[in-house]
């Protein structure tokens, strides 16, 4: 058991010690007797821990995080909907009801009432919609402000295709990526709002090959010519800020995901990052066989279970930067069939999901980051999430995006005022309603085949998927989409798995 665990090189360390000791808590976790063949997921107890914070409100502790209203709901709701449970009408509409106390007169939301509008409880508000709302008089949807949001998110651009996460803050990729999406459910997005964005994006990748929260933009000695004060803003050299990090790197990558199915058009091409370096990066964040296959967030750093998503939902959206889905192999090779059982995903998905049933779940119900830390609403959603990360392989398919194709209707702009876009798109026959069309196909066609599934412990243990750019499930995603593009989506064919 002793080569299990990793060496201090014998020079030891806080760092080193804090590693042995959480690599012994494992130890003891992994040989604890166990009655059952496999771990269990504990759905009930998770179930009952959920149900009290909504229905009771948090315990005191959350004290601190009233700014953050709309995450709590957010973690709370989508914890729910991953371990496939809805909720009832009453407490839906309460949902929505208490999400538009939220909203911004100004656009956006922010953390609480009357508090200042951010672009990270923005995302947090719109996708609790998302699982609760509907839309309607009362449904949440129809009373999110659009227009201001639209407005909300350009007074925060930057020159150089950043975005400030509030007025008077700083640029943060997660805030990009929280704009991101929420312009792509609610039908805003435009040329003019991620103009510049993804090579902001792109100058953020570090040399271990994940992401940085920022970069630093640099701009010339002199001005832009003789009549002009202000200086150009040069690409390089331009130094990513900070070391790469799991929740950084998620966002980036999705991020320039999302701006790729915008600007999916022949003429267009995204800025090069280095993917290599990126998988080379992700992959080593897996611990080891002593950190029982779960993630960790940097280089030499604790495995925590929120980098189940962080860092394992990440490996989902490599298959859009070029690197073919796992499930799919180069043509009809001798011996074929051998593959069939052979799970070749670009991590350890029955590792990751033993970290997590054995190490993150607590007795009183909720997850944990590791033990012996107690469950809070943020690492539970994060690790059911991972969960699903880990048994659920979902990729961009053709033939589901033929089938959104074929039942695709021109709407115009989905209900966004001509005052608020740019006015060269305004019409629906422009190259906006092209490009809208395409955000669409792209962003809904991802899908799970049949027989990628990985469930350790048996199908109890299932939980639903979630969409790897939103981390909502697919059917909330589908919901709340249809609804602002103003589409039916179809069913998807006998012939494909529907996630659930």
């Amino acid at each position: 058991m002793t080569a299990l665990f990793s060496s201090d090189d014998c020079y030891p360390s806080a760092t080193s010690d804090l590693q042995a000791h959480t690599e012994h808590v494992l130890s003891e976790r992994r040989a604890k007797p166990r009655t059952d063949k496999e771990p269990s997921l504990d759905k009930n107890n998770h179930i009952q821990f959920l149900a009290r914070n909504l229905l009771q409100g948090f315990p005191s502790r959350y004290t601190s995080q009233d700014a953050s209203q709309p995450w709590l709901s957010f973690w709370t709701l989508h914890s729910l909907s991953i371990l496939q449970v809805s909720l009832d009408p009453g407490n839906k509409q309460k949902a929505i009801d208490t999400i538009l106390t939220w909203q911004h007169p100004d656009g956006g939301f922010g953390g609480g009432p009357g508090q200042a509008a951010h672009l990270l409880p923005t995302y947090a508000s719109v996708c609790a919609l998302a699982i609760s709302g509907r839309p309607g008089p009362g449904g949440g949807w129809d009373q999110i402000k659009r227009d201001k949001v639209y407005a909300f998110f350009m007074s925060l651009k930057q020159p150089d295709g950043s975005f400030l996460v509030a007025h008077h803050a700083e640029v943060d990729v997660r805030g990009i990526y929280c704009l991101l999406v929420t312009a792509t459910l609610l039908n805003i997005l435009t040329p003019e709002l991620i103009a510049g964005t993804a090579e902001f994006l792109a100058s953020c990748q570090t040399y271990e090959g994940g992401f940085a929260s920022s970069s630093q933009p640099y701009f010339s000695a002199t001005p832009d010519s003789e009549t002009e004060s202000a200086k150009a803003l040069l690409d390089k050299p331009r130094p990513p800020l900070g070391e790469a990090h799991g929740g950084y790197t998620f966002c980036a990558v999705a991020s320039l995901v999302l701006i790729q199915s915008f600007e999916g058009q022949e003429s267009t091409r995204l800025p090069q990052i280095n993917v290599r370096n990126l998988l080379r990066w992700l992959v080593q964040m897996q611990g080891t066989a002593a950190e029982l296959g779960g993630f960790k967030g940097r280089t030499n750093k604790l495995v925590d279970g929120c980098y189940s998503w962080w860092v394992g939902g990440a490996f989902s959206l490599l298959s859009s930067l070029g690197l073919a889905p796992p499930h799919e192999h180069s043509g009809a090779e001798e011996g074929a069939e051998s593959w069939d059982d052979v799970d070749d995903a670009l991590f350890n998905r029955e590792a990751l999901q033993t970290y997590i049933l054995m190490a993150c779940q607590h007795h009183a119900g909720g997850l944990v980051d590791k033990p012996p830390k107690g469950p809070d609403a943020y690492h539970t959603m994060y690790c059911l999430a991972g969960l699903a990360s880990a048994q659920h392989t979902l990729s961009p398919s053709a033939s589901r995006k033929a089938e959104i194709r074929r039942a695709w209707k021109n709407t115009g702009t989905g209900g966004l005022s001509a005052s608020t876009i740019p006015p060269s798109q305004s019409d629906i026959d422009d190259e906006f309603g092209d490009l809208r069309k395409n955000v669409f196909l792209e962003t809904l066609s991802w899908h799970e085949e049949t027989g990628t599934q990985c469930i350790l412990g048996g199908a109890q243990n299932k939980v639903n998927a979630t969409h790897p750019l939103f981390n909502l499930t697919v059917t909330h995603s589908e919901g709340i989409m249809g609804h602002f593009y103003r589409q039916t989506i179809p069913p998807v064919s006998i012939r494909m798995k529907q996630p659930e």
